[in-house]
């Protein structure tokens, strides 16, 4: 007989951060926990996207990119084999807008302290902390591991 409850998901964002990297390793060992499948989200702009000033830039080129750097950050976190439970999103956006939508039916979102943002001082970037505050589901903050030579 088969279930008609929906799919748990556990949604995580990542940026090829440290971070990112741990929070994809903490939703990877939760979902296993609670029998959810892990929804990886890599959310990336098109720069002449954002604004009319922009460069000329090709969005394919960019789309290409964003599936390299997907692809690179994937295997950081599992070298050998992903988890068959791992869905994979490769979306165009800003990635708090993107993630925030993906929180909508999630049971849970997990995302890094912080980012590949440059206010290297602030508690939480500015994806993390946008995240928790506007998910429609509870938000994990994970930060970055500590480098136990220091």
């Amino acid at each position: 007989m088969q279930s008609t409850e929906p799919e748990r998901r556990v949604v995580v964002g990542v940026d090829g951060s440290p971070s990112s990297y741990e929070a994809l390793r903490w939703a990877t060992h939760y979902a296993q926990t609670v029998n959810a499948v892990v929804e990886v989200i890599h959310a990336w702009d098109t720069p002449s996207a954002i604004s009319w000033s922009g460069p000329a830039i090709d969005p394919e080129f960019d789309l290409e990119q964003a599936q390299q750097r997907f692809a690179e950050e994937l295997r950081a976190v599992f070298p050998d084999e992903r988890p068959a439970t791992l869905q994979e999103r490769l979306v165009e956006g800003d990635p708090s807008e993107v993630l925030i939508r993906a929180s909508e039916g999630a049971e849970i979102l997990v995302v890094g302290r912080r980012g590949r943002g440059n206010f290297a001082r602030a508690m939480l970037g500015s994806v993390s902390q946008r995240c928790a505050q506007h998910a429609v589901c509870p938000v994990v903050v994970v930060p970055q591991e500590r480098d136990p030579a220091h």
